[in-house]
């Protein structure tokens, strides 16, 4: 064993004097940096969008306007008015829908094409409480404004009190 030892200290004392503690430092330094920065490279997701091929084994509640996993819902946040006596793009009577509104793209999985949604509160004078969704797919930072979905849209509204969230189709993406 004593043949190891020396293969070993020869080597450890080779590199000990070719390279110096601070070229190792900034080594490990330049390793952990681009470490970090790894996460923040571009990824493209295209591949794994479900297209038409996957629309034969659909999720339960994909297609049930009262579920967090109805495709429409993909970017709400809040109580479902189809549980509070409306429907998935009506608000329950005695309620208005919010003037302004925040929008998401959600991918219909039965015919594979993404459709723009826009998603409207509805004010009233108390809140539902049924239905809590809460799902960010493509929600953007708060400085933009009108793809977000954590703002209570009811302040532009009298009365002003949330009451729930529907999903009222716009159009089909073109890309």
């Amino acid at each position: 064993m004593k043949w190891m030892d020396s293969i070993f200290e020869r080597s450890a004392r080779t590199v000990a004097q070719r390279h110096g503690r601070r070229s190792a430092l900034g080594r490990i330094g330049k390793a952990l940096v681009g470490a970090a920065a790894l996460p923040l490279l571009p990824v493209d997701r295209l591949a794994h969008a479900a297209g038409p091929a996957a629309a034969a084994k659909l999720p339960a509640g994909i297609n049930d306007e009262t579920s967090c996993e109805y495709w429409k819902h993909c970017a709400i946040d809040g109580f479902l008015c189809a549980c509070c006596g409306g429907s998935s793009t009506s608000c329950p009577p005695g309620t208005s829908s919010s003037p302004i509104t925040w929008i998401g793209t959600c991918l219909n999985p039965t015919d594979g094409r993404n459709y723009i949604v826009s998603y409207n509160d509805c004010c009233g004078t108390t809140t539902c409480g049924h239905c809590m969704c809460n799902r960010n797919e493509r929600e953007r930072p708060m400085y933009k404004m009108s793809l977000n979905n954590d703002i209570n849209w009811c302040m532009a509204s009298q009365p002003s009190t949330y009451v729930c969230s529907v999903s009222v189709l716009l159009g089909v993406h073109e890309q």
